[in-house]
């Protein structure tokens, strides 16, 4: 079908929005080669002790591809000098010296390819290894505003896509040309040594092919790069709708989503093609420049001979077939050089843009934290709480808090959470949330009601530091939360979100997500406390079944409820719950509300939720309206009142 020209527009937009969140490329070729000294770098930070032993390989390697030539001038020199004689038998034991000699280097040669070969090998999978080490590890301390700003498939293909470029590039390209460059050095010298004269006729026609190899090469780089770009967006898209299959099918909305593929792929094929075309027409006219030069050397060789031009050398050999000769083999093997590079400007330049998008993602910064409050393991012993040492578990935890005359105060951990006078915008400029104060005792239940995009999840990121507040205080326990280290303050949170997050692995390894030390025994009353006991003992293998694809074997409901049983098995002494119940029947959740009720018991809770039923034993119950606090009370203060909550509760306004 074709593509119409709405898609079009759509999709540039959105483009043009995914471009300006980009970071801005460090320059044409200056940028690559920045990228290409760092990615060096960094294979030598991997393999510090490996990668010397294949440089001197390389260099011995090209070293000797260059001496060949000297042993066929010397092999020339030797039968030219008993041409006229014709007395063999004194030239037979030169030849076989040359020869011999000749194998020798040949062997030494050979030895070092293998071993560099087999070298590269190992240097280029174990390095993509620790490169994907390296982008995972650093992923893990990416702001949640990241994950928020890029496509899921994008992020996949630095992992995929931009791995698997820099394999050709580490195994074969930069091998390659290392050895090309000093190749051609080598013959170069060699060259001088017998030429002046002849040398500077070759180095003119490589000067063109230099030429052409940048003019060419450089525009099908700037193709690649946005070649690398335009896959990460198409993966990203397919990955979208995969995942929104069902809401596709429902909407009838194939055509237009073929559609939105269409328009991104062509994107994608206009810059490959434009990539290839340049880089494939580079190689056919590299290699007839090579044959053009190889007759002009011919020519010229004749000419200086025929003329008697004296020889401008090194060596002090004037013009003879034993040098014109060799140096129309050097001219082949040094076109056959320029050749190599122009085969291999295809893998570096997509290398090159595969290592340019993960070297941007490793530069992105990593979350902040300046925390220096941790939670320990604590116990009362004569009155005073002190600290358990390497960490055994005691059921009881304490805020470790330095102070800055030396001392270490240990604050119990009871769930006193605060938040005074809170402003907070997701952009600079966009305020939403509005001088929002709100306090939780220990083991009280608050509850957050308001319309879709009143602020209650966003209140709930906060007291997580998930996102930072522009203004005010947040204090747990007395404690400035910036003050505490993230991990700590997050450990101390348990979370049951709307959306359930299932991983690969059986059903206890998915209750034991929640505390990874759990035992099975705790894990099973965890269960029992969300009431997912009874459907888990019915699945085929009970709590050893196997999730996959996020649980899709379970329905909505019943993976809800092993979220549930996740933070229960965390124990932690502060709960929130987002719309834990939304998604949950009404037979259901009457049998998680007792579960719930059981988990909340003694714990500091906030609660969101659209079914006001679910509220009404609240302590407090604070009504949202666009960021903003329009009413605060219990459910029964509330009522009285007959404002928003009680139009809400009564069904004269609805939430959304």
């Amino acid at each position: 079908m074709s593509v119409n020209e709405d898609a079009k527009k759509e999709y540039e937009a959105k483009r043009q929005n995914v471009a300006g969140r980009q970071k801005p490329a460090d320059g044409k070729q200056g940028g690559r080669g920045k990228t290409l000294v760092r990615l060096i770098k960094t294979l030598f930070q991997f393999y510090p002790k490996m990668l010397p032993i294949v440089f001197v390989c390389i260099i011995v390697s090209a070293v000797l591809s260059a001496v060949p030539a000297m042993f066929m001038q010397r092999a020339l020199e030797v039968v030219t000098a008993h041409w006229q004689t014709g007395d063999w038998s004194a030239v037979a034991g030169q030849i076989g010296g040359i020869t011999l000699a000749l194998v020798g280097v040949y062997v030494i040669a050979l030895t070092s390819t293998t071993v560099y070969t087999r070298m590269m090998a190992i240097i280029t999978q174990g390095s993509l290894e620790k490169f994907r080490e390296r982008l995972f590890d650093h992923m893990q301390d990416l702001p949640i505003s990241y994950f928020d700003q890029h496509q899921r498939g994008d992020i996949m293909s630095y992992y995929t896509n931009d791995i698997d470029t820099l394999r050709q590039m580490i195994s074969q390209s930069l091998p390659n040309i290392t050895l090309t460059v000093i190749t051609c050095f080598s013959v170069v010298f060699v060259m001088v040594y017998y030429s002046v004269w002849m040398a500077l006729v070759v180095l003119i026609g490589v000067f063109v092919m230099a030429n052409t190899t940048k003019t060419l090469g450089g525009r099908s780089a700037r193709n690649f790069v946005a070649q690398q770009r335009e896959i990460g967006i198409v993966e990203g898209h397919v990955e979208e709708i995969m995942n929104g299959q069902r809401v596709v099918k429902v909407f009838c909305h194939e055509d237009a989503a073929q559609a939105d593929f269409d328009v991104r792929n062509e994107a994608l094929f206009r810059a490959s093609r434009a990539a290839n075309m340049y880089t494939n027409t580079l190689g056919p006219i590299l290699m007839n420049l090579g044959n053009l030069m190889y007759v002009i050397v011919a020519l010229a060789g004749g000419i200086f001979i025929a003329t008697g031009v004296p020889n401008l050398s090194i060596s002090g050999l004037g013009f003879s077939i034993a040098v014109t000769v060799p140096f129309l083999n050097m001219t082949k093997q040094f076109a056959g050089q320029i050749g190599q590079i122009s085969q291999q400007i295809n893998a570096v330049v997509m290398g090159l843009a595969g290592a340019e998008r993960i070297f941007e993602l490793m530069d992105e910064q990593p979350e902040t934290d300046e925390g220096y409050v941790t939670l320990v393991n604590a116990k009362m012993e004569n009155g005073e709480l002190v600290e358990v040492e390497n960490g055994r578990q005691t059921g009881r935890w304490a805020w470790k808090h330095p102070h800055a005359d030396g001392t270490c105060e240990l604050v119990p951990l009871q769930g006193d959470v605060r938040l005074s006078h809170v402003d907070f915008g997701y952009k600079p400029g966009h305020t939403v949330l509005h001088d929002v104060s709100v306090w939780a005792k220990p083991g009280q239940k608050i509850a957050f009601v308001g319309a879709t995009g009143a602020g209650k999840t966003t209140i709930t990121n906060l007291i997580n530091r998930f996102y930072d507040i522009a203004d005010g205080k947040i204090r747990y326990d007395g404690i400035n939360i910036n003050k505490i280290k993230k991990d700590d303050l997050r450990r101390s949170l348990g979370m049951v979100l709307q959306d359930v997050n299932l991983f690969t692995g059986t059903v206890m390894d998915n209750i034991r997500y929640g505390r990874l030390d759990a035992t099975d025994e705790e894990c099973i009353a965890a269960a029992k406390l969300a009431g997912a006991h009874g459907f888990i003992e019915r699945l085929p293998e009970g709590y050893n079944t196997m999730l996959t694809d996020n649980g899709s074997n379970l329905s909505q409901g019943q993976r809800q409820l092993l979220s549930i049983s996740r933070a229960a098995v965390a124990d932690p002494p502060v709960m929130i719950l987002d719309e834990a119940t939304s998604s949950i029947d009404t037979r259901t959740e009457a049998i998680v509300q007792k579960g719930m009720d059981a988990l909340m018991s003694g714990r500091t809770t906030f609660v969101i939720a659209h079914r006001l039923s679910t509220v009404r034993n609240s302590d407090a119950i604070i009504v949202l309206d666009h960021g903003r606090i329009i009413e605060r009370g219990s459910h029964d203060e509330l009522i009285a009142k007959r404002g928003t909550y009680y139009q809400l509760y009564t069904g004269a306004f609805e939430l959304e």
